[in-house]
This record gives C-alpha cells, structure tokens and sequence, in this order.
C-alpha cells in the first residue's frame, strides 16, 4: 500500500506541471483561454446553484454545479488545447506522421515511406481500413509522388484496399485537424489477422527511412545523385 500511495503521489505532480505547460502552450496561440474557462466554470455553477435555490436545495446542487462546471472546463480546456496544437503543428514538416502515431489502437504507422529532394513526404498507416498513405509537401508534386506510391502498394498487396490523402488547406485536400477523424471514419474491411498479415508484408518489402540515411539539411546547390545509387521512391 505504501509504495501505490509513493507512486501516486510521485504521478500527481507530474501531472499538475502538464497540465500548467499544456496551458502555456495554448495560452501563446490562445489569449482569451483564461477568460474563456474563467466564464465556463463560473457560468456552469452559478446555473446550477441559482436552480438550487429555486427548489430549495442550494447546497445540494451547488455540489453537484461545482462538479459539472469543473467538467465542462476540463472539456472546453482540452478542445482548446488540441485546436492551438494543431494551428502550432500546421504547414510543419512531420506534421501529419506526428498526427498518425496517435490515431488509436489498431494502426500501425510508418512515417516516411517516400520522399523526394523537395522534401515532400508520403506517410503509411495500416489498420482495418486498409492501407492509407497520407501525403503532406507541394499539392503539385506530392501528387506524383503518391500516386507512384500507391500504384506499389496495389501491386504488392492486391488484395487490400489503399487510400490516399494529402494534408493541406487546398481543395481535396484533409485539414491536419480532421486527418485523424477521417482516417476513424473509413470503412473497416479487415480483420485482426489480416491486418497483422498485411504489415508482416510491408515490413518484408522494407521502407526508405530504413533502408537509406537521410541528410540533414537540405542538398547543397549543384550537388548531383551519383549514378547507380539508391533510388528515392
């Protein structure tokens, strides 16, 4: 019992200083955040307690308005949050990947697997679904890049369903905010051991990230590829 009170209480304070660094964070893309809950609770509790009055049991609903107002600010901090995340995260590079190692069990995520010297990025994400490849750079050139990628996927694994997506703001184009609630969204086809079946075929085929080193920092001016070397795909 002494070390679960121990490690709760190590946890508590962990906690208390992610939640004041989650709520600096949005207060910098959020200035009206402190206000905005202030006014949530505050108006949560007085309904509450003004209702308590009026039938007579003040103290009773005052209890239960101090609960739901703490609630609701909870709710409203968290969608806050996650809104000046995404407005920080937007027209990143890794964006997207950063996205699809949280969509939820079920998905296994490879950022990465295509890439050119623009440094425009195809993702790979695969769950019941299917395969999705999520595509984040230049509308006009990650197009060819995905496509290219996809016509691979089809060609190794036929008998599951691929979808594409391309993160931007564009027309036909997935806002970084809705790429995980579209992914959730898809038609679920396979099953557990399908899916398991599909990554067990990817990883056999081998990834760029794994398979090449990437530079840091961009290519220096009149650097060329050197002929028979690793190809980007």
């Amino acid at each position: 019992m002494a070390r679960k009170e121990t490690a709760a209480d190590a946890a508590n304070p962990g906690r208390l200083k992610q939640i004041a660094l989650t709520y600096k964070m949005t207060r910098k893309a959020d200035k009206k955040i402190g206000l905005v809950l202030a006014a949530v609770g505050i108006v949560t509790f007085g309904v509450f307690l003004a209702i308590g009055f009026l039938i007579g049991h003040p103290i009773y609903l005052g209890i239960l308005g101090f609960l739901l107002a703490f609630l609701a600010t909870a709710i409203v901090f968290g969608r806050r949050a996650e809104r000046a995340a995404f407005g920080q995260m937007e027209g990143q590079p890794g964006a997207a990947a950063a996205v699809l190692d949280n969509v939820g069990r079920g998905w296994t995520t490879t950022p990465a697997v295509a890439m050119n010297r623009s440094q425009d990025v195809v993702h790979r994400a695969v769950g019941k679904a299917g395969i999705v490849l999520v595509a984040e750079g230049n509308p006009n050139r990650v197009k060819s890049l995905l496509a290219a990628e996809k016509k691979k996927m089809t060609r190794i694994v036929a008998d599951v369903p691929v979808h594409d997506l391309i993160v931007g703001t564009g027309d036909d184009q997935i806002p970084l905010k809705k790429l995980r609630t579209t992914m959730l969204k898809l038609p679920r086809v396979l099953s557990g051991p399908q899916v398991t079946a599909t990554n067990d075929r990817l990883r056999a085929m081998g990834d760029l990230m794994s398979n090449m080193p990437l530079p840091k920092g961009p290519m220096p001016k009149g650097m060329k590829m050197p002929r028979g070397g690793p190809k980007l795909r």
